[in-house]
């Protein structure tokens, strides 16, 4: 398999794993990661909208999946739109939350749902407004969408995630390894970091990967038997 080859299955290994807070490294990004785990606790205590935006492999996504996964828990029910959703349907009266993802991305389509969301998110026929939780890749004044949606996702609070540097990125891998016990090298940690997504949850997937590889063929981590994994892919 070519080094090319390698890096478009990286971009595929994804959250194999349900995405939670657990398993989400806070780092830089603690306080949004606070504020969305007590949201999440009781999203109707304070149902202020959030923002968060940041680059590819910053953890929008998985955060937006875990405070759904909690919402689940709780037998609360959730509207939830992102790009690939080309036909959304209208706002539904038993969502507890709204979840808006990939905004920067959305179609005309998609932005009229949005909005119609928003607002029936926060003037509930029930008189109980419920919390808006939306992600892009900018911040709100800079959203390419029409100026009712663009304004009001930035009209609480938002958080700009940062993605983790490599040094917390090794520091995160070698923790997961030991606990594993499984020994990564230098040379595989370095091939990791520079052939795969640095977006952790991405990197925790490969790394449960390569140790049941390991594992299942009784020999130790190494580039060639990274490689030897992806090939048998």
């Amino acid at each position: 398999m070519t080094t090319i080859g390698m890096k478009q299955i990286a971009l595929d290994i994804g959250l194999a794993s349900d995405p939670s807070f657990a398993n989400f490294f806070s780092g830089p990004n603690a306080a949004a990661v606070r504020h969305l785990e007590l949201s999440a606790a009781n999203p109707l205590r304070s149902p202020v909208p959030t923002y968060l935006w940041g680059e590819a492999a910053s953890g929008k996504t998985h955060l937006l999946k875990a405070v759904s996964e909690i919402l689940r828990g709780q037998g609360a029910s959730t509207g939830r739109m992102d790009a690939s959703m080309l036909e959304p349907p209208e706002f539904d009266e038993s969502w507890s939350v709204v979840i808006l993802d990939d905004c920067h991305l959305y179609t005309a389509v998609q932005q009229r749902v949005a909005f119609n969301w928003f607002v029936n998110a926060l003037n509930a026929a029930d008189g109980n407004p419920r919390w808006v939780l939306a992600a892009g890749n900018v911040p709100p004044a800079d959203l390419v969408l029409r100026e009712d949606l663009r304004s009001r996702l930035g009209w609480g609070h938002v958080f700009a995630l940062q993605v983790l540097s490599e040094v917390e990125c090794r520091s995160v891998l070698r923790r997961e390894a030991d606990a594993r016990g499984v020994f990564l090298s230098d040379e595989v940690m370095d091939f990791m970091l520079t052939r795969f997504s640095r977006d952790l949850g991405s990197l925790m997937q490969l790394l449960d990967q390569l140790d049941g590889y390991a594992l299942q063929t009784k020999r130790a981590v190494t580039i060639p038997l990274l490689k030897s994994m992806l090939e048998s892919q």
